[in-house]
């Protein structure tokens, strides 16, 4: 009897939902918690000519730590099954916020075509705000573009933070044409999550017809 509760008691500990209180989603707050700090240190870091680069370079700082957050966090989470409800929804927003950021500002400085932000968020958030809408359809998963995409936005922001444009204006030239290739997956990345959204909730509705059909 003591070894079937045993057994029973360690089945219902492997099965329990874990708790909001753990170490991903900490570090996802966290990661929250750093945007207007780094918001902070960008605007004073200034841009081109900007005599003192201090600021800037914590601003990278803060953005590549609040980015290796992102990694950890999935992580741990994946591998110590600490995924929660609360991570799901605070992961992709704690990142959003921290590029939309960089993006906003770098824009205000003048670093950035406005166009290229504006673009660019509206896609992120349309994309988020589409998938809240379908999810009684299904889940969409990441695809690999969309993944080919994070990487390419994180990579051209981390570029394009470097004081660099104190060096002259020509040193931004890296960093826009990354960013015109990021511009262009993330347009490309979200028609195909508007159609992959269009194609779930097709399938949804048939499903249903057929097992009315059915009964």
């Amino acid at each position: 009897m003591s070894e079937a509760r045993n057994s029973a008691s360690a089945g219902a500990v492997s099965t329990a939902k874990p708790s909001n209180w753990n170490v991903p989603n900490v570090l996802t707050v966290l990661r929250i918690i750093a945007v207007p700090f780094f918001i902070v240190a960008l605007v004073a870091g200034g841009t081109f000519g900007a005599a003192d680069p201090t600021h800037r370079w914590l601003a990278w700082i803060i953005f590549i730590l609040a980015m290796l957050t992102d990694w950890a966090d999935g992580y741990l989470a994946r591998s110590r099954n600490l995924i929660t409800s609360f991570g799901k929804i605070a992961d992709p927003i704690a990142d959003k916020f921290l590029t939309g950021a960089a993006f906003i500002v770098l824009s205000a400085l003048g670093e950035l075509w406005w166009w290229v932000t504006i673009v660019i968020l509206l896609r992120e958030w349309g994309i988020t705000i589409m998938r809240l809408f379908v999810i009684k359809y299904g889940v969409m998963a990441a695809s690999k573009g969309g993944k080919i995409k994070t990487v390419l936005q994180t990579v051209a922001l981390v570029l394009m933070l470097l004081p660099l444009g104190q060096l002259g204006l020509g040193w931004l030239i890296p960093g826009w044409v990354l960013m015109g290739a990021v511009t262009a997956i993330t347009v490309w990345t979200g028609l195909v999550y508007v159609r992959d959204a269009y194609i779930l909730r097709r399938n949804w509705l048939q499903a249903q017809a057929s097992q009315g059909g059915g009964h």
